[in-house]
């Protein structure tokens, strides 16, 4: 089976240096297995999309050299695919009207953030778009075993509760829209950061009702700042800069971050090289089988 991978970043802003790892990371498992490597735009959150993000999430990954198969997915244009999917989970949906504050106050709060005490699930209400959506979850344990971070396992139930899949607005939450965009474009592997690894049990649940297969998954370490904080938007993480003398130095510090360059490694003067070089050279086994830690310890 042909070897399909993506990269789905959301336009909530502008792509940062740990945003470069998941891309990194994903582009060359899937090229150095000669396969595809899509790329998918997730903007379903429109309040939160940040205007012009977009364009420059494509602009930046073709500064850098990735080169992307098939056309670009916006997931804003699959709202069907994400009604249809939603039609077919039904017998297992309940529409819920806990608002966040009595959710801060009545449920417990566990491993994964706040588990839902399932409040709503025997009140019957009819499922209106006025309301949020959950879905049932039971004692099932779920497991994979991650390419990286190895054996994960998680209750649903115990350790989540009944979980979102649309929200009062009426927008798709992220774990169905990412199940329904992966098993349509065939995607056979999923490569991201380790702050999606606790989203995995869901994702492979849903993927399950829905009678989809089931990809394999690797979840590479968080990039972190010297406060110990998750590389991100919220956190203020420096956007990449597309300056040309600098794209060069940020890929192979991507690279050192994830195991793959030595004293031994060559010195690169173009970008084509270190790509040449990084496909070659890619091993999956090199990457630091740690949940996140700061670039500057592997420099």
């Amino acid at each position: 089976m042909t070897y399909i991978g993506r990269f789905a970043p959301s336009p909530t802003g502008l792509l940062h240096f740990g945003s470069l790892l998941a891309a990194t990371a994903s582009y060359l498992q899937a090229r150095s297995q000669h396969g595809q490597w899509l790329l998918r735009i997730e903007d379903l959150d429109k309040p939160r999309e940040q205007t012009g993000a977009a364009d420059a999430i494509i602009q930046t990954l073709a500064a850098y050299g990735f080169e992307w198969d098939q056309s670009i997915i916006f997931q804003s244009q699959r709202l069907a695919a994400y009604t249809d999917a939603l039609n077919s989970l039904k017998p297992f949906i309940y529409a819920c009207c806990c608002s966040r504050k009595q959710l801060q106050t009545f449920a417990h709060r566990g491993s994964f953030g706040l588990i839902y005490p399932g409040t709503c699930r025997y009140k019957s209400y009819a499922l209106t778009d006025s309301l949020t959506m959950r879905i049932k979850t039971n004692e099932q344990t779920i497991c994979f075993n991650d390419q990286i971070q190895g054996l994960f396992c998680q209750n649903l139930e115990r350790e989540l509760g009944d979980f979102v899949i649309r929200r009062a607005d009426q927008i798709f939450a992220y774990q169905l829209a990412v199940v329904v965009d992966d098993a349509w474009q065939g995607i056979t592997e999923i490569v991201r950061g380790s702050d999606l690894l606790d989203n995995t049990p869901r994702q492979i649940y849903l993927q399950q009702l829905l009678g989809y297969l089931i990809p394999s998954y690797a979840h590479i370490p968080i990039a972190i700042n010297v406060l110990g904080q998750k590389l991100s938007k919220q956190t203020l993480a420096p956007a990449l800069t597309t300056q040309t003398h600098e794209l060069l130095d940020n890929l192979v510090k991507a690279l050192q971050f994830l195991g793959q360059t030595s004293t031994e490694a060559p010195s690169f003067s173009t970008l084509k090289e270190c790509w040449d070089w990084a496909i070659d050279n890619w091993d999956l086994s090199k990457i630091p089988k740690q949940l996140a830690y700061h670039p500057m310890h592997f420099a």
